[in-house]
This record gives structure tokens, sequence and C-alpha cells, in this order.
């Protein structure tokens, strides 16, 4: 068995209304195309709720009512129960969105089927660091939910690029990797040392970063900007990091190398970002496959790490 921790869908009704890639609907295509090379479950979710992560002028996907985000988790919970057991889902929110919002949420996660939240890793502009945010962490962590990291529609620096593409590959990537060092930094992990945190993307080139990070703590040549000062961490930035879990949804063999030697093959999960990346199902269990471990660490990363973390046969039950 082989469980996929990185698929999104959305509802019919939504390619109405914005541009979308037509595999998010095919959701009996989805499972039986990943059953065919063994992926048995996928957890899926949107990171723009009742949305679409293609820009389109006047949508703001962190201006949708609670009506909005209810009927949207209500589809999710129904899909989820109608194609069982092949799905699980992550109940999407706004980390900035409010205590109704975050209210909202920690009812959702309650109901069957879901076994996580995904945020975005920025919103507007603005990192997780933000104590915006401190409200959705303190929840998070007491409620002990993984929380699923996944690049935004428009990550920060967006409006630099002038092709869009440049966004869409490279721009979210690298998103991922800047609001972990944000998280690190900001003293998340210090305060919540049992918050499980999951990077979407392999989570960027933060195990390719992580040494600069810990020079960067040590730094005395730097100061904070004014009237910020800079959160005191115990350990060094490295030492967060390696709690940090990551996917496997890139098929750079070098990325995944920097991941198993920071943070090792228990924190590494099998994903695919598919739908909508058609990334060939065989082309991504390849990356997971030339990993230079054995077969043993090779099944914790396709399906065990993750039946562990998402607490998957509790789900199901």
């Amino acid at each position: 068995m082989i469980v996929d921790i990185h698929g999104h869908i959305t509802p019919p009704e939504l390619f109405e209304k914005f541009p979308m890639p037509p595999a998010l609907k095919d959701i009996a295509g989805m499972i039986a195309r990943k059953q065919a090379v063994g992926i048995e479950l996928t957890i899926v979710g949107s990171p723009v709720g009742f949305g679409t992560m293609t820009p389109v002028p006047g949508f703001d996907p962190y201006e949708q009512s609670l009506d909005q985000l209810k009927s949207f988790h209500a589809w999710l919970a129904e899909t989820v129960r109608k194609h069982a057991p092949h799905l699980a889902a992550y109940v999407y929110t706004n980390p900035f969105g409010g205590p109704a919002e975050l209210a909202q949420a920690a009812e959702t996660i309650k109901m069957p089927g879901f076994v996580g939240f995904i945020i975005n890793t920025s919103i507007r502009g603005e990192y997780l660091d933000s104590s915006r945010a401190d409200d959705f962490f303190a929840m998070a962590a007491e409620l002990d939910v993984p929380v699923f990291l996944h690049p935004p529609a428009e990550p920060v620096g967006t409006k630099a690029f002038a092709d869009f593409r440049v966004v869409e590959y490279l721009g979210r990537y690298l998103e991922v990797a800047a609001s972990l060092a944000a998280l690190v930094f900001g003293g998340r992990l210090e305060k919540y040392p049992s918050l499980k945190l999951v990077a979407a993307t392999a989570g960027g080139p933060i195990g390719l970063a992580a040494g600069r990070l810990d020079l960067a703590a040590k730094a005395r040549h730097f100061t904070s900007e004014p009237g910020r000062t800079p959160t005191a961490l115990s350990e060094p930035p490295s030492a967060y990091l390696r709690r940090i879990y990551v996917d496997t949804a890139n098929t750079s063999l070098p990325n995944h190398l920097a991941n198993l030697d920071l943070m090792g093959p228990q924190r590494i999960l099998f994903g695919t970002d598919s739908p909508p990346v058609a990334t060939p199902l065989e082309v991504a269990l390849e990356a997971v496959n030339a990993l230079p471990v054995g077969d043993e660490d090779k099944a914790n990363i396709l399906h065990r790490n993750a039946e562990r973390l998402f607490n998957l046969t509790g789900a199901a039950a």
C-alpha cells in the first residue's frame, strides 16, 4: 500500500466560475490511475478553500465566508465518504482568519475523514511568524493535528515577476523554504515543540539552507528592524528543521538527498501534488525508489510515516 499525502480536488460548480485544470474534478479517474501503480490512499484538500490557485481579478481566497467554507468542507467530507477507503482530507483555513473561522476549523477537523489542516505558507505577503497566526498555532498544538504548509496562489514577491510561470514553478517552491525559516526564527517550534508541520514541494530548498540558517542565528553583525527584537532560540535552527516533515512532490534527487541528510527517512512522506500536477505517477515513485536507503526506509516514506503521523487507521475507522 502507498499513501499520497498531497493531492487536490475541487467541487464541480467551481469550474463554472474559475479556470481550472480538468483533472481536479476527475476524482474517480484519479483514484483509478493511482491504484494502477499501488497508491491506495490520497489525502486531498484545497490550498484556497472554495476557490482557485489561478489568479483571477477580484477574487481573494482570504475573503471567503464561513458559510462558503462550511459548504466546501461538507462536500469534501461527502466525497471522502463516497470514495472510501481511497481518500482522506485536509481542513482548509486562513491562519489569520480570526476566532470564528478558527473555531469552525476546529469543529470541522472532528468530522470523519479529516486528518489535518492545510494552510498557506504566507497570507497576502505576510509570513506565518506574524502574531496574527498565534491563535491558529496554539489551536493546532492543542488539537495535536498535523498542519500541511502549502504555498499560496500568490507567494511573497509575485508582483516582481513578469512571467507567472516563474511564480508557479519557482516562486512557490522557494516560498515554502522561506516560510519554514520564518517559523523557526519566529519561535513557533520553540514554543510548540510537538507541533506537526508538513511542508509541501519537499520543503523547497530548506535542506540545503539549514547550514546558512545556523550561521545566521550565530551572526552578531546584523541588527533587527527597529522595534523588533529577534526571538531567542535555545537550539540551532537546523535542530528545529529536523522536526519538520516534508513530502516528495519534487522529482529532484539532490533535493531529496539534502532532506535525507537533514531530517532522515522518518520525516519524509510520499506526495505527488497530483491532481493537478501532471508529472507521471511512475516518475514520482521512482524518485523514492532512487533514494540510497533500504527497503524498510522506503516503506516508511511510501506509507508508514503517513499512517503514523495522520493516524490513518483511526481515520479510516
